[in-house]
């Protein structure tokens, strides 16, 4: 089944130009109400990361407001309302919209170090590779949280890749409170060179104004400039009139695709251009092969058939150590299919950022256009279960996570390539877990400790949770009845994480089913203390009554 990118929708919000019609406040509270309708009526499996209790409750607070709104407050209402789901297949569009949105000329891109101008209009030149600190007076990771909720976004990476276009929108800035009153005049504060200053940018209607932006980053045409160097180019970046391309890096013995949608290129079909990849690996001097899908949004899932069987059977590089795949903040959709898939079936070693969706997820969706606005929604029918429930999260995580600054962009240097072209297994671990309970098994307890305390610190294995994937074997072990090891597990990770209050509520239950009842309470208690008002002790409080009533 085909799954369009998101790049289609989130064009539909900053690309549109709009008949001005007015609406009456009944129209509006209609069409909110057609809306919740359809979702109970139609869509009801979409309540998985929000409740139907709670979306009601917010559809409620938007009707109450709507007499008292401007337009563009409802429009970004209903935003906020649709993309509550956080499934980025679930959209408000706003084709149709009656009201002309802007933008200001300006590319904003989160680097590891900061969100900077990674592009803009010649007529804000002194902006351009300047770092943002502040919009409208507001510090700019404050701004973030507060347009947030309009994004449809699954998850941090979808919100890095996708999120910014909405801070620089005014319309969104005024209804989320950035902005004081709906002005086209916006405020940044900057950082260039040292100096703090501030830039004013005239904000422009967005039809035939965007930034000349591929994949996120400017191309330096018109009257539009590119903090990057132009003098060079990263291979991530060559070839952008093409989705796919490779090219034989010598020094390396390594093969580099990049591979940017999951369509068909107009020059070459999939099959046949994977065919000749593989034809050159076995054929040449290859030990391994890269292949660079953090740019991939999507497409046709039903296209990556040949990439994962040409791999699996390319057993030349289809080995440990031998396949990467570079991963990150743009790969969505049907790309999030194929890592899934590459993850299951094949030896690749996953390099970069997390991906942009979860693993299992909603995607394919429906039009759905609301009766008097005739603003279109589309809402996600169809589940992708790429892998069983208890492996799902919050996205594909890099098996060796890797950033760029700012100044690696703009220098042209690629450290997520380098980083798979010298990996080497002599100095890393693929799964973290595997070598913990290894050490566990061969009675190394204090080298499990100072290896785990190693690896939290290291910033290679940020992405891997560690405390979670530690408490979920705490309580396999807890479950089967194996009550001294389960009491190990969490005693150890209230050593790795003293400041978790869930590292204490599980050490408490541990203790409670062991028979040691004065640890536990003292365990709860604690936990408790540290989360007053949250889940975590809510539930320690449940359990506390229950170990004191000694149930």
């Amino acid at each position: 089944m085909k799954k369009l990118t998101l790049l289609l929708f989130l064009s539909t919000f900053i690309s549109s130009t709009y008949a001005q019609t007015q609406l009456s406040a009944e129209s509006w509270r209609e069409d909110l109400r057609f809306l919740q309708q359809t979702v109970h009526q139609d869509y009801p499996f979409l309540f998985k990361k929000v409740t139907a209790e709670q979306f009601d409750t917010e559809v409620d607070k938007l009707y109450e407001s709507i007499p008292g709104l401007k337009e563009h407050e409802i429009y970004t209402g209903l935003a906020r309302i649709v993309a509550s789901f956080q499934y980025g297949h679930t959209v408000l569009s706003f084709r149709g919209s009656p009201i002309t949105y802007h933008k200001l000329p300006a590319n904003l891109y989160h680097f590891s170090d900061g969100i900077y101008i990674e592009g803009v209009h010649k007529d804000y030149e002194q902006a351009l590779g300047a770092r943002v600190l502040k919009v409208e007076g507001v510090p700019v990771e404050e701004a973030l949280a507060a347009i947030r909720p309009v994004v449809p976004a699954e998850n941090g990476q979808f919100f890095k890749a996708y999120g910014l276009t909405y801070l620089c929108i005014p319309e969104v800035l005024h209804a989320q409170g950035i902005s004081q009153e709906l002005k086209n005049e916006v405020r940044l504060t900057l950082e260039k060179g040292g100096r703090v200053f501030d830039q004013t940018f005239t904000a422009v209607e967005a039809k035939g104004h965007d930034s000349p932006a591929e994949y996120g980053f400017t191309q330096p045409e018109g009257e539009w400039l590119a903090s990057r160097d132009q003098s060079a180019t990263p291979f991530y970046l060559k070839n952008l009139d093409k989705i796919y391309y490779y090219e034989y890096l010598p020094e390396h013995k390594t093969v580099y695709v990049r591979h940017s949608q999951i369509q068909d290129d107009p020059g070459e079909a999939i099959p046949a251009f994977y065919e000749r990849v593989f034809d050159f690996i076995e054929k040449n001097d290859v030990e391994r092969l890269v292949l660079d899908v953090r740019l991939n949004g999507g497409g046709n899932n039903y296209k990556n058939k040949p990439i994962v069987t040409g791999i699996i059977r390319t057993e030349k590089i289809n080995q440990p150590g031998k396949f990467f795949v570079i991963i990150g903040r743009r790969t969505f959709s049907a790309c999030q299919n194929l890592v899934n898939e590459l993850d299951n079936y094949t030896n690749a070693i996953f390099v970069g950022e997390p991906t942009a969706e979860n693993i299992n997820f909603y995607g394919d969706n429906n039009r759905v256009e609301l009766p008097n606005s005739k603003l279109a929604v589309y809402l996600s029918f169809a589940w992708w279960q790429d892998k069983p429930q208890w492996e799902n999260g919050p996205w594909l995580a890099p098996h060796l996570a890797v950033d760029m600054s700012f100044e690696d962009y703009r220098s042209n240097r690629d450290p997520v390539l380098e980083a798979a072209l010298n990996f080497s297994s002599d100095n890393f671990i693929l799964d973290p877990m595997a070598y913990l309970t290894e050490l566990y098994m061969a009675g190394r307890l204090d080298e499990l400790e100072s290896e785990a305390e190693r690896m939290i610190k290291d910033p290679a294995y940020r992405f891997f949770d560690f405390e979670e994937e530690l408490n979920n074997t705490g309580y396999r072990l807890l479950n089967s009845n194996q009550l001294e090891p389960a009491l190990f597990v969490f005693q150890f990770i209230t050593k790795l994480f003293p400041e978790s209050a869930n590292a204490w509520d599980s050490l408490a239950e541990a203790n409670w089913k062991a028979g040691n009842t004065e640890r536990a309470i003292e365990y709860y208690t604690k936990a408790i203390e540290m989360d007053p008002d949250g889940s975590i002790g809510e539930n320690a409080r449940a359990m506390l009554k229950k170990v004191k009533e000694g149930k």
